[in-house]
């Protein structure tokens, strides 16, 4: 005789589900009770479009064209003003694009999440695609090949072209777009790293190498890997900033080291420090960083830091912590969100280090334990537990640990959320585009900048509601259909293109 199916029925499927619903719904309003704010992400909704007629579509398409343009159109002068002082290396007398032309034709390449400049020669040169961008951007006055634009960035100064990115940001702070998610009077700035690309070819000689596979499948491997840096802010606003690439050549060839993160650190805030030599900064960095030099550096620079502190790094600081926390033990109970943080610290630990301890710092540690409640698959209330530890370069008190911590420190994932988005939303980080070094750099310095001037435009307080109801690549792709169809009306977009347009964060 076989035994009964110990799978629940479909009663009983529906039956946990609803127990469910009225376990999370209890929950909250226990939160809500206590004075906590159960934030949830919204999710996307699952309606049929609201638009009832064709002229209601029409409308909507034009409107929501326009006001993206507008967020391009808004910078570009200035931005191509800056482009054309790129020395073009091209013949004279072969010239048929300006370089303006070729530079914001790949950034719109970008922009409209094309997936290669196949992808790019296919779509963008039908008559409809080319005619509806001749009349958002007069400045393109006919649409080149995909490999144009490869043969130009091969050979251009791109240093040029981030100058013209670092700018744009600056006029973004200049304009105070950013003041309402400051931690302290400061921008918070996160810095990591990650792999755009890997492969068996050697196809430039500037590429890491590493060794891969066991045993017979033993074999060298070559990767593209990247130091970037973001300003993260806590409302979840991610502007790409600057892209160190790791080279072979960099590393240390007397000890036979390849480039790595750190000494790609080192480059890059240099750079950041030449470009924005006042701009009171925030560097949130991951456990990698958590050493002297890197410190010492940020002090050099008289840039703030929270860095995170994990359980199996510098011994020495977490024995003073403990010993100094049970003298005089400081900590603050605050709730969060769903979460309950319970925030312990100690102020003034030595930390020497270098050639026999020479040099030393005073460092600031603190310790966030946690707990939050949840609703299993099984409709049953879980709490669950996290842990986390961090080092600041500023003093910790009651009136600031939280806005270090929750809104800073926290928030330095959203440079790994940017990650997520550049590589499988759309953007194709992980495509070389060129298997060329300098038009592969070109390519993904491209890449950043329309990923920023999309990110600015699904923030403004015109294009959020669509956004909201689409979602980002949904919105993207509405707006790419507008165009590639003939849903414009040429008079009407002139006229909503004439409107003033100001950038309003929310």
């Amino acid at each position: 005789m076989s035994k009964p199916c110990r799978r629940p029925t479909r009663v009983a499927i529906k039956k946990l589900r609803s127990e469910k619903k009225q376990q999370e719904k209890a929950l909250n309003a226990k939160l809500r009770a206590s004075g906590q704010v159960p934030h949830s992400p919204t999710p996307l909704p699952n309606s049929c479009s609201a638009l009832a007629t064709v002229e209601e579509e029409k409308e909507a398409r034009e409107d929501a064209v326009s006001k993206q343009v507008r967020v391009l159109r808004k910078e570009l002068p200035t931005l191509l003003a800056q482009l054309e002082q790129i020395p073009d290396p091209r013949d004279p007398r072969k010239r048929r694009h300006k370089l303006t032309s070729l530079l914001l034709y790949g950034l719109l390449m970008f922009v409209f999440q094309f997936a290669s400049r196949r992808e790019t020669n296919r779509e963008i040169s039908h008559p409809q695609f080319m005619a509806t961008l001749h009349l958002l951007f007069p400045e393109i006055e006919t649409l080149p090949h995909a490999d144009t634009l490869f043969r130009l960035l091969r050979d251009i100064d791109l240093d040029y072209l981030e100058q013209a990115h670092v700018d744009l940001v600056k006029r973004l702070i200049r304009g105070k777009s950013f003041r309402r998610y400051l931690i302290h009077h400061c921008y918070p700035i996160a810095i990591d790293g990650s792999q755009k690309l890997a492969g068996d070819t050697l196809w430039a000689e500037e590429l890491l190498q590493r060794t891969v596979g066991k045993d017979e499948t033993r074999h060298t491997q070559y990767f593209v890997y990247v130091l970037e840096a973001s300003l993260v802010f806590h409302s979840g606003l991610v502007i790409p900033l600057l892209s160190e690439f790791l080279e072979h050549a960099l590393g240390n060839t007397e000890a036979q080291k390849q480039d790595c993160e750190l000494r790609g650190f080192v480059r890059l805030s240099d750079r950041l420090k030449t470009w924005f030599p006042r701009l009171p900064i925030l560097l949130l960095l991951d456990g990698l960083y958590a050493n002297g030099p890197v410190m010492q550096c940020c002090r050099d620079y008289h840039w703030q830091f929270m860095i995170v502190l994990k359980d199996k790094d510098l011994s020495t600081v977490w024995q003073e912590f403990h010993a100094l926390h049970a003298l005089k033990p400081q900590a603050l109970q605050r709730c969060w969100g769903r979460r309950r943080p319970h925030f312990t610290w100690v102020n003034d630990i030595d930390y020497a280090f270098g050639s026999n301890g020479r040099q030393r710092l005073k460092l600031h540690v603190v310790v966030c334990e946690e707990s939050w409640e949840w609703i299993d698959q099984q409709a049953t209330t879980v709490t669950q537990t996290g842990r986390h530890a961090w080092l600041s370069s500023q003093p910790l008190s009651q009136d600031n640990v939280h806005e270090r911590c929750n809104l800073g420190a926290r928030h330095r994932w959203g440079i790994e959320a940017g990650f997520l988005v550049e590589k499988c939303q759309g953007y194709h980080y992980e495509h070389a585009f060129a298997l060329d070094w300098n038009a592969m750099r070109g390519y993904h310095l491209l890449m950043r900048l329309a990923h920023g001037f999309n990110t600015l435009a699904r923030f403004t307080r015109q294009l959020r509601k669509l956004y909201q109801e689409l979602g980002v690549r949904g919105a993207i792709g509405f707006i790419r259909s507008s165009c590639a169809a003939p849903w414009l009306d040429p008079a009407r977009m002139r006229v909503l293109l004439a409107e003033p347009f100001l950038l309003q964060l929310e």
